[in-house]
């Protein structure tokens, strides 16, 4: 589910909100409606090291080779 940001343009309260189907964003702060949209970034990080020099599709997390979130799926040994 995306999450999207905001600011509103009646306080400048700025926030993230959950919108489902055709609901509409209202702040958080005063209720408004008049809101702008903001361009939402992302971040990755990854422990040890570099991204460079550690294998390509491993779990950001933990750096396990079969990829992400694979470090809490069971082994199938």
């Amino acid at each position: 589910m995306p999450i999207f940001e905001y600011a509103c343009k009646d306080c400048q309260h700025e926030f993230e909100a959950l919108v489902f189907g055709s609901d509409k964003a209202e702040c958080p702060k005063c209720r408004g409606k008049k809101l702008e949209p903001r361009l939402s970034v992302f971040a990755v990080s990854s422990k040890g090291t570099s991204s460079a020099s550690s294998s390509a599709g491993a779990c950001g997390s933990c750096g396990d080779p079969r990829g992400a979130g694979a470090c809490s799926l069971p082994d199938m040994d």
